[in-house]
């Protein structure tokens, strides 16, 4: 059994050593004021005596920086896993702080207690993922001054922001359908609730949601393609399938589905076993982001790639730019990085049926 011992502090180990408290503080905040013999000698009597390291709360006022970036995001964080294309996101985006010598902090949507994580948790920056614009959340992060990036947002003033070429990935999708012979399409994305959208100006209720729309209403309009579109809320999953439904149950029943997600792609596929129609010879269903359901899904899906890893990687560089210039007390660099997409044709598209 380890006995309990007294606090442990800088003084006591100078003490120990006969150095002052100051040489101890440079053994673990400024390593290359000592020599390596003194920095050993004063870490093995640090651990020997069960030294803890200095308090991150006042280490962190003393260096400015805490070493942490916070990550705002729409959702709960159980439903932030659920999704595999944030899921693969959120552990890109940790490994790429890693890489850099930074924690990352994840901060759940504002509840109706005190604590409001973007307005008291300590932090260097913030990444902005998926957030409306207008939320608290992110009022408080600008009211605090802290370097921000967005992430598939629509640009600010005066803030970075990345996200992918989501016109040309749905140009793209559209397009491929067009070249198939399809000339009664069906749109499948994202909204407040399930309902069929007769008014050709109404929008979906997200950013990305609403440009992937526009991308393909630009190319089917063009060409004089009837659409019809269906929206639906992103959670709880289950809700997908009955969006599908009602969007295949009509009676000019649409020959192939642009989805806004590879979650909604997956939805219509099953909804349409369900009603006896083989894709892709009855329909052809294209998703976007090319997540691991697209390859694993019976039929495969074809869909729209992008590469959540560089996305992340962009983020987490436009922030740490951020942050060096603030440190220099130089401008914000403000750069909008844009991705490419590109579309990865599978099993779940065809021919239009004669």
């Amino acid at each position: 059994m380890i006995a309990p011992m007294g606090k442990v502090t800088l003084q006591s180990i100078a003490d120990r050593l006969g150095v002052s408290r100051m040489t101890v503080s440079n053994a673990f905040s400024k390593p290359d004021q000592l020599s390596a013999e003194l920095r050993e000698r004063v870490l093995a009597a640090a651990d020997e005596m069960g030294y803890v390291g200095p308090d991150p709360a006042a280490r962190a006022l003393a260096r400015g920086r805490t070493g942490s970036v916070g990550l705002l995001l729409t959702d709960s964080l159980a439903e932030a896993f659920e999704d595999e294309f944030t899921s693969a996101f959120l552990a890109s985006v940790a490994d790429a702080l890693t890489a850099r010598g930074l924690a990352l902090t994840l901060l759940m949507p504002s509840g109706s207690g005190d604590f409001l994580p973007a307005r008291d948790v300590a932090m260097d920056g913030a990444l902005v993922y998926l957030c409306d614009p207008h939320t608290t959340d992110v009022a408080w992060l600008g009211k605090r001054g802290l370097p921000m990036v967005t992430v598939d947002q629509r640009p600010s003033a005066g803030i970075p922001n990345v996200t992918v070429d989501d016109p040309a990935g749905a140009r793209a999708a559209a397009q491929h359908l067009l070249d198939l012979g399809h000339r009664r399409i069906g749109f499948l994305t994202l909204g407040e609730r399930i309902q069929r959208v007769d008014d050709p100006a109404g929008e979906p209720q997200t950013t990305v949601a609403r440009v992937r729309l526009a991308g393909w209403r630009e190319v089917l309009d063009a060409a004089g393609v009837d659409t019809q579109l269906v929206t639906c809320p992103f959670r709880p999953p289950h809700l997908a399938l009955d969006a599908a439904r009602l969007l295949l149950s009509a009676p000019d029943r649409p020959t192939a589905v642009l989805c806004f997600s590879d979650v909604f792609a997956d939805a219509v596929v099953r909804a349409a076993a369900e009603l006896g129609l083989s894709v892709p010879d009855d329909i052809s269903v294209v998703g976007y982001d090319d997540t691991p359901l697209a390859a694993t899904s019976t039929p495969s899906l074809t869909t729209v790639s992008q590469d959540v890893a560089a996305k992340a990687e962009a983020a987490v560089q436009a922030l740490t730019e951020v942050l060096a210039a603030r440190r220099d007390k130089r401008p914000d660099p403000v750069e909008h990085a844009t991705l490419p997409t590109r579309l990865v044709v599978r099993e779940s598209t065809g021919p239009a049926p004669a």
